[in-house]
């Protein structure tokens, strides 16, 4: 199976209004993609992320276009347990570690969050990309 885990720019490019240039065009790319038997992940750190900032700014049609989004049954949702959030600890402290952080030291560092969950949901690396515009927080 091929699958692509969404980061919170895609996900909220897909949760925009249409004519739009740059959403319509991620969401001709996502539909391309599920022609082709690939299926969206929506890590539900990545939910929380956008979602916030979407309440924040009263952007209710957009949170009823993500909830929509979130509830076809293409879509793979990644809930938040305790195992992926013990590895994201892990994770970060390896990156710290390593000399190579992801965020302020004391933020809540997402991008790690999503990569645990991405882990432990048993995906193999073959079978998944991460579509971000952040790209530097996840390539090791």
């Amino acid at each position: 199976m091929k699958l692509i885990v969404l980061d919170s720019t895609p996900l909220g490019l897909l949760t925009q209004p249409s004519n739009a240039t740059e959403p319509d065009a991620c969401r001709q790319w996502l539909a391309a993609k599920t022609t082709q038997g690939i299926r969206p992940v929506v890590p539900e750190i990545i939910d929380y992320e956008l979602r916030r900032e979407l309440i924040r700014s009263g952007k209710t049609k957009s949170l009823r276009r993500l909830d929509d989004f979130i509830a076809h049954p293409g879509v793979i949702y990644l809930p938040l347990i305790t195992a992926p959030m013990k590895l994201a600890a892990e994770l970060w402290a390896k990156a710290r570690k390593a000399g190579k952080p992801t965020a302020h030291p004391h933020a809540l560092d997402i991008d790690v969050i999503l990569a645990a969950q991405t882990i432990a949901a048993g995906f193999a690396t073959t079978e998944f990309v991460v579509a971000t515009s952040n790209v530097n927080h996840l390539t090791p």
